[in-house]
């Protein structure tokens, strides 16, 4: 069994899509960040910088639990665990991962500063939402370029980059991306999101 400490977010939602894909049991602990319960005793000592999600697997080496935080080892760790969604071999391994490391890098900062500025700041920054919201753009001309040659962003096979980008994009308006202007990533985003693992884990926590 594995604990889940989130909350509905999209770093929060690629773990519980990939718990729902990877098809292992686990108990939801909701972590409130509107109400700064991620600053609290008990989640500090799960996570010492205060982020959602992390994960204790009580499953883990040996039988001893394991706690885990940063979305992107959480991703890797759970698809070493069950030998699905993070390839084998050499070169389909570094593509992937070099694909996820794109979301962690690029796509989440990124939109998550335009949600920032579009959406949060308590006074309008037009410098905030023109650097990010150009940004954002900009990335999802990347991601249309490669999905316009790939079925998926790591190639022809769904990994671990595309759980952890889908909750990102599906937040295109908070960012005022219309996907009609990107076809390749509105193709994606509709094929993955239409896989039953990703429904359920997007609407998690409930």
């Amino acid at each position: 069994m594995i604990d889940l400490y989130t909350w509905s977010t999209p770093n929060g939602r690629k773990i519980s899509i990939m718990l729902e894909e990877c098809g292992l049991a686990y108990n939801v602990r909701p972590i409130d960040i509107s109400k700064n319960e991620q600053f609290g005793d008990e989640f500090i000592a799960i996570n010492p910088n205060s982020k959602i999600p992390a994960i204790v697997d009580h499953d883990g080496d040996r039988g001893t639990p394991f706690v885990l935080f940063e979305s992107g080892a959480i991703l890797i760790y759970l698809a070493e665990k069950v030998g699905r969604f993070l390839p084998a071999t050499p070169i389909a391994r570094y593509q992937t991962l070099q694909w996820l490391m794109f979301q962690m890098s690029g796509v989440g900062p990124s939109f998550g500063q335009a949600h920032h500025f579009m959406r949060a700041a308590k006074e309008h920054v037009p410098y905030g939402i023109e650097r990010y919201g150009k940004e954002a753009v900009r990335l999802y001309g990347v991601m249309n370029d490669r999905l316009g040659k790939t079925a998926f962003l790591a190639g022809d096979v769904y990994t671990v980059a595309d759980i952890a980008t889908f909750p990102w994009i599906a937040r295109h308006e908070w960012h005022r991306v219309d996907l009609t202007t990107f076809p390749n990533v509105a193709r994606w985003f509709g094929e993955v999101g239409s896989r039953p693992a990703v429904i359920k884990g997007m609407r998690i926590p409930a």
